[in-house]
C-alpha cells in the first residue's frame, strides 16, 4: 500500500539545495524548474557539466557553487535533493538533514529518501501527481504521457470558469460544495452526450 502524502510545494517561498550538477542533477534541476520555475535553487557541486552549466545559465534564481559540499551548504535550507552517487556522502547527508529536520531526496535511493519526485501531468493550472511509491519510475513515465494525451487542451479554460464561478458562489461551504458538484456533474453529462 502507498502510504505517501501527496503534497504541492510552493519552491518560491523556500530554499531548496541541489547537490550535484551532472546528468542526474540536470535532470533534477529541470524538473524543479519546470514544475516552478521561481524555485530558488542553490547548486553545489564539485564538477559541473557543461549541459547543466548552460541550463542554469540566466536562471535569476539559481545559485551555483563550484565545490565540494560542506556541512554548513544546509544553513537555511528547507529541501534537499541529492544527485550524487557517493555512497558515504549520500549518507552523511541524510544524517545531517535528519538532525536539522529537512526534508531530502537522493536520487535513485529510495532508503534514503524522505520525498520523492513524481512524475507530474501539466496542463495549465492542473497538475497531477504520479507516485508509484518508488516501485516503477517507468510506469509512472508511461501514465504522464497517456493522461497528458488524454486532457483536452480546454481543460485550463474549464478551470477558469469553475473559478469564477466558484467566487460568485454565495452561502456556506456546504452548499457551496453541493452547487459546484451539481455544475461538473451536468459538464460531464452534456460532454459524454
Amino acid at each position: 500500500m502507498n502510504r505517501l502524502f501527496p503534497i504541492f510545494l510552493k519552491l518560491e517561498q523556500l530554499q531548496v539545495l541541489l547537490i550535484g550538477a551532472g546528468p542526474v542533477g540536470l535532470e533534477k534541476i529541470s524538473a524543479l524548474l519546470q514544475q516552478s520555475p521561481k524555485a530558488k535553487v542553490r547548486v553545489v557541486a564539485k564538477d559541473v557539466s557543461g549541459d547543466f552549466r548552460a541550463f542554469v545559465k540566466g536562471q535569476e534564481h539559481v545559485d551555483l557553487y563550484e565545490r565540494s559540499f560542506e556541512d554548513v551548504d544546509l544553513d537555511g535550507v528547507d529541501l534537499v535533493v541529492v544527485a550524487s552517487n557517493n555512497t558515504l556522502l549520500n549518507q552523511h547527508i541524510q544524517g545531517l538533514a535528519r538532525k536539522r529536520n529537512v526534508l531530502l531526496n537522493v536520487a535513485d535511493k529510495p532508503d534514503l529518501c524522505d520525498f520523492y519526485l513524481g512524475s507530474v501531468v501539466m496542463k495549465g493550472d492542473l497538475k497531477i501527481g504520479i507516485s508509484t511509491n518508488g516501485k516503477s519510475p517507468t510506469i509512472a513515465k508511461r501514465l504522464k504521457e497517456f493522461l497528458q494525451g488524454l486532457l483536452p487542451e480546454e481543460i485550463d479554460e474549464t478551470l477558469g470558469l469553475m473559478y469564477e464561478m466558484r467566487e460568485q458562489l454565495r452561502g456556506d461551504f456546504g452548499e457551496k460544495v453541493r452547487l459546484l458538484n451539481a455544475h461538473t456533474r451536468e459538464l460531464l453529462e452534456r460532454s459524454q452526450k
